[in-house]
Parts: C-alpha cells; sequence; structure tokens
C-alpha cells in the first residue's frame, strides 16, 4: 500500500530553512512529498540558505506550481495526511483565514481544512499587532494549528540546526510522522538532577 502523501507549502517569509529541513527529513524518512514553493521562497532561498531551487525541488515526488489550480492537492478526492507550511507568511495565513484561493498554496490548504485534515502553520513574523493575532485565532477556530517557531530550550540546543529541527518536530507531531529530531521532555529532573530527556532519541546519542 503507498503511503499517503504529505504537502509541504513554503511561503516567501523568512525563515526557508524550516521549510528546506522539512522537506530532507521527511524525504529521508521514506514519506512521499507534493510540495508548493511561492514565488517569494523560491527568492528567499538564494538569499538566506545554501540550497539551489532545483536541490529543493529534487527532495519531492510532486513539485506543484503554485499557480496551477488545476493540480491533484486542489480536490479533497485526492487524499493526503496532511498540510505544513513552513514557513508561513501574514499574507499566506490571512488568505487561508479567510478561504480567499486565490493561489495553490491557500485552495490546497483551504482542501485540508474542509476534509479535516491536520493543516500546520509555521507563521513567521515578530512583533505581532491585533490583526496579525485575530488571523491566527480565526485560522485555528477553523482547524488549523498554529505552530509558529518559536525555540524552546529543555533539549539543550547546541546549534540552530537543533533549533531549527525542535520546531519542525513539533510541526511533524501534528501529522503523525514518528522521527527523533530532538530531545522530549520527560520530567523535571533526570538521574544527575537536571532536566530529564529520551535517551533514545538521535540527537541525545550524538551528544553523548
Amino acid at each position: 500500500m503507498i503511503s499517503k502523501p504529505l504537502i509541504i507549502g513554503i511561503t516567501g517569509a523568512s525563515g526557508v530553512i524550516y521549510g528546506a529541513e522539512l522537506l530532507r527529513v521527511v524525504h529521508e524518512l521514506a514519506v512521499p512529498i507534493h510540495l508548493i514553493l511561492s514565488e517569494a521562497a523560491v527568492r528567499n532561498f538564494a538569499i538566506e540558505t545554501d540550497y539551489s531551487v532545483e536541490e529543493v525541488r529534487k527532495m519531492a515526488e510532486v513539485v506543484y506550481d503554485n499557480k496551477d489550480m488545476g493540480a491533484a492537492v486542489s480536490s479533497g478526492s485526492f487524499r493526503t495526511r496532511g498540510m505544513i507550511i513552513a514557513p508561513c507568511t501574514v499574507k499566506t495565513l490571512s488568505a487561508i483565514a479567510n478561504s480567499f484561493t486565490y493561489n495553490l498554496m491557500v485552495r490546497a490548504a483551504d482542501v485540508t481544512l474542509k476534509e479535516r485534515r491536520p493543516l500546520v502553520l509555521m507563521v513567521r513574523e515578530t512583533p505581532l499587532h491585533k490583526g496579525h493575532l485575530d488571523l491566527m485565532r480565526t485560522a485555528a477556530d477553523i482547524g488549523a494549528v498554529i505552530l509558529p517557531p518559536i525555540p524552546a530550550f529543555y533539549h539543550m540546543p547546541k546549534t540552530i540546526m537543533d533549533i531549527v529541527h525542535q520546531s519542525i518536530g513539533k510541526a511533524l507531531d501534528h501529522v503523525g510522522i514518528e522521527h527523533s529530531l530532538f530531545r522530549r521532555w520527560t520530567g523535571a529532573t533526570g538521574k544527575d538532577g537536571n532536566p530529564a530527556v529520551d535517551e533514545g532519541s538521535a540527537s541525545y546519542k550524538e551528544r553523548t
């Protein structure tokens, strides 16, 4: 039986490394990926990362043109395991919150919601004014998970990538994809009096 694909959307907010690493991890986990890149995201890969757009595209089984409103993911009859938009601009958040399906990214997100599949929005903006917060509340009311990439520190990150992996690991949790991207909290104290961690995680093993 072929595994249902995960839709990954990458918009033009700062932080396209979240989308790139999400792609790499999901690809390595052998979960099929259907990718939608916004026009601004393509530009940001050149500005913020060492990834070429060609490298990014190669990690997905299917790559859609953001203007292709007839793509498979534009229909609810095409079954997926859900969608993660990483990062998610406020413009895209606004369109999703208001069901304004002006491109494939937003249409795929709208379909994900109407079919009651998980939609995770890694909104990247700060500071937030009331209009941003109202959009997040509206999107949450209609079923989206609002998951800004806000770092945690209980897993003792040592690199920027440790921080990135903790955020995308949280996103993968919401679409039911198992991973070992960060140390999970297992209680207030461990054997040495420090915060307890999951010693079975890959990140723990790499440091010990």
